[in-house]
């Protein structure tokens, strides 16, 4: 089951990773547009500006998603560093319960409403509906939900997984 969530994990992660790489390049090629179609043409582009705000919401909600799988998120550590492991162990599952809330309530149930009130609202430039837009922050939440599971997971089975490994090594000798 473990092998079975290590790889779910890494296939997550590769799917986020390579998912953000292309909304960089496109990022990189709307604003290069941008600056080539106002300075060079003198005739600045309508979309590009749009777009380029668009996909920076969607880059950063999803590289916080991200994040939160490689536990790379933003903390003040000064109480969990001085804990005991077992006291540790306590306040991750506690602050993954507070982060999995919050992300539930305001991030995947908010984020649904808010879709539903922007759906018949169009963006000025692309002619898209908004609730598109939004669509990332629902989104974004059910991944950290995903990643504090893993996480909480990885928390409280550490030495199996390095078992069944070890256990797999000197099988093989």
């Amino acid at each position: 089951m473990l092998a079975f969530l290590k790889k779910f994990r890494a296939c997550l992660d590769q799917l986020l990773l390579s998912f953000c790489g292309v909304i960089i390049i496109l990022l990189v090629a709307a604003v290069s547009w941008q600056v080539f179609s106002r300075y060079i043409l003198n005739n600045p582009s309508t979309f590009t500006d749009e777009i380029a705000r668009f996909m920076m919401i969607w880059l950063g909600l999803l590289g916080a998603s991200f994040l939160f799988g490689k536990n790379g998120h933003l903390a003040i550590t000064l109480l969990s560093d001085s804990l005991s492991p077992k006291m540790h162990a306590a306040l991750q599952i506690v602050i993954g319960i507070l982060v999995v809330a919050f992300a539930y309530l305001a991030m995947i149930n908010g984020g649904i409403a808010l879709m539903g009130r922007t759906m018949f609202q169009i963006s000025p430039a692309l002619r898209i509906p908004m609730g598109y837009v939004y669509g990332i922050l629902p989104l974004s939440a059910f991944l950290i939900c995903i990643y504090v599971v893993l996480n909480t997971i990885d928390l409280l089975f550490p030495h199996k997984e390095a078992e069944a490994l070890n256990t797999k090594s000197s099988g093989e000798k």
